[in-house]
């Protein structure tokens, strides 16, 4: 059994030196995004006292409205909100849809169906009660080419008089589809403004931030929202979610999520803002590191047999790995190994479970210090065809590593018997 650790050790050695290039171009890509966000520290003139948190209201917190304009800053937008109580990502994109739509607008999926949770929102499969289409907004959306790619063609034909929003989502949700690219949503954007300059773009950028040198709404995006517990808390954001853009919009969300006429100016930094502030600057090594540590995965994993989306020297959207596995029991082994070299719940054992907002039983393994957190090293997978497991994060290089070398050492030495 050594003598197999050692064979699988070296295995990852030698997938480390093919990948060197891959790794220095995001290595610059961090460099870049790193230099962003401390100008933006730096030009707000950033204090120890903008660490301290807030109660009550939260009128007048001035360490969360800094916050909120160093967000701006760095994702090239005109306003911000970026707030613990914003639950998650699905809880910041919700918001901005209950806030913009009305009854009898139209909203356009750009990319083909939204991801699970999302679903629930818009009302497609299920009648919940709040949903946009039981508030009597409709919901279309435009497939994608067979290769995954977006149909421009089909999107500049599809915006009719009544689409008030077009959604993109940049990362994959549970399928197989490639994540959208900067360069690509840019497109998109362009041929929706050819049509009808008007309509609101909104990008769901969760797992997208820091992966590339540029951002959806500094190429034109309206409004677009994400998760504290992904890419741009850092891993050290205790809970919430950001939303950013417009000014217009940024309110009318504020409002929705607050109260009409209340917005922004309420709501007291509960947790502790140091966290909110640090994360931010840790978030582009951060990145990096999940996007080595997936890198590495799509390396061994396609060298062991199996299909994965993206491959090893792909251009990445985002921080998720999807590996195919062959069976729903193979999905399991997977995300257990991932659960048993965490150092958080390591003994635990994974089973499929309901849980809330998807259709499909879920296995997630994620032994991670913030609660699901997944700019931490996890996974997780829906049951059902193709039975695939989806991968991401990673808060250190080396413990990425360590999680890839059990996994292909488990994986290959089951093949051998």
């Amino acid at each position: 059994m050594v003598l197999f650790f050692l064979e699988s050790l070296r295995f990852i050695r030698s997938a480390e030196k093919e990948m060197q290039t891959i790794f220095q171009f995001y290595e610059e890509t961090a460099f870049n995004n790193q230099q962003k966000v401390l100008k933006a520290l730096q030009d707000h003139r950033v204090r120890d006292s903008h660490f301290t948190n807030t109660t009550g209201y939260g009128y007048q917190d001035l360490s969360r409205d800094e916050l909120e304009s160093i967000y701006a800053q760095i994702f090239g937008a005109e306003d911000a909100m970026v707030r613990s109580q914003i639950v998650s990502g699905t809880h910041a994109i919700s918001a901005c849809l209950m806030a913009v739509l009305r009854p009898g607008d139209e909203l356009l999926s750009a990319v083909g169906s939204p991801y699970d949770t999302l679903l629930n929102v818009i009302g497609v499969k299920t009648a919940h009660k709040g949903s946009l289409i039981e508030r009597g907004i409709r919901y279309r959306e435009i497939a994608l080419h067979s290769n995954g790619e977006p149909d421009l063609e089909a999107i500049r034909a599809g915006i009719k008089a009544d689409t008030r929003m077009v959604l993109i989502q940049r990362s994959r949700g549970y399928s197989l589809r490639p994540p959208l690219r900067v360069e690509q949503i840019e497109q998109i954007i362009k041929v929706i403004r050819q049509v009808n300059k008007d309509i609101i773009i909104f990008v769901d950028n969760c797992y997208g931030e820091f992966v590339e040198q540029h951002e959806p709404t500094q190429l034109g995006a309206d409004l677009m929202a994400g998760s504290l517990i992904k890419n741009p808390g850092g891993g050290l954001a205790p809970a919430g979610g950001y939303v950013l853009g417009r000014k217009d919009l940024v309110e009318e969300v504020a409002y929705h999520v607050t109260a009409p006429g209340l917005g922004k100016e309420l709501g007291a930094s509960l947790a502790n803002n140091r966290l909110l502030y640090q994360g931010l600057f840790l978030a582009p090594h951060v990145v990096l590191q999940a996007i080595k540590t997936a890198c590495l995965l799509a390396y061994v994993f396609e060298q062991c047999g199996y299909e994965v989306s993206p491959r090893w020297n792909d251009r990445r959207g985002d921080i998720v790995q999807a590996i195919q596995m062959n069976t729903a029991d193979e999905v399991i082994r997977f995300c257990q190994i991932v659960q048993s070299t965490s150092p958080v719940d390591s003994d635990v054992k994974l089973e499929y479970a309901g849980m809330p907002g998807y259709a499909d039983r879920v296995v997630m393994a994620a032994g991670t210090f913030v609660q699901g957190s997944s700019i931490e090293l996890s996974c997780d997978a829906p049951l059902r065809e193709p039975y695939t497991v989806y991968f991401q994060g990673a808060l250190t290089y080396e413990h990425g590593r360590y999680t890839a070398w059990q996994l292909v050492d488990n994986f290959k030495r089951e093949k051998r018997q």
